[in-house]
């Protein structure tokens, strides 16, 4: 990929969904976001630091960063940062293409033992819908690599419990 090559450094972490529910217990997605962005720009250090705003407030997002870090880095923290800043531009890219090509590693040994599309892995993907809620009535839970705190998720999980009487 071109990107990686005009690039001095750049760090992709990836997030497991388990990992992600089990902090989903504990914290709200933005400071999930937050704890991800420290991680990155503590083994990174740049001097500064272009972000996408997870927060409806963007000042806060970059405070919020900052409060966890042992040294100087300036947080610029901006909602579609990736319209507006090439570099943020370039990381979107490169973490939507390690995401795409997790996913499709995933897909490969779902679909084989379903036999049908498995999708983007977005939520709102009606092919990835189907996937999961025939994945789950034919298995009784869910595929391994699901974000169970996924609100299209909790609500498979709650149509399947709800069964209407003319099914049974």
């Amino acid at each position: 990929m071109r990107i990686k090559q005009l690039v001095d450094n750049y760090e992709l972490l990836v997030i497991p969904a388990k990992d992600i529910d089990d902090m989903r217990k504990v914290m709200t997605l933005n400071e999930i976001e937050v704890n991800a962005f420290r991680k990155v720009i503590k083994k990174l250090r740049p001097e500064i630091c272009y972000v996408d705003s997870a927060d409806v407030n963007e000042k806060r997002f970059a405070r919020d960063i900052l409060s966890g870090l042992s040294f100087n880095v300036e947080i610029i923290s901006k909602h579609k940062a990736d319209d507006v800043y090439p570099i943020v531009s370039a990381a979107s890219i490169l973490a939507k293409t390690k995401r795409d090509g997790e996913v499709s590693k995933i897909a490969l040994k779902l679909q084989e033992k379903l036999d049908m599309p498995f999708g983007s892995g977005y939520p709102a993907d009606v092919i990835t819908q189907n996937f999961l809620k025939t994945w789950y009535k034919k298995f009784g839970k869910l595929p391994p690599h699901t974000r169970r705190s996924w609100k299209t998720v909790q609500n498979i999980i709650n149509e399947e419990k709800n069964r209407k009487l003319s099914e049974f």
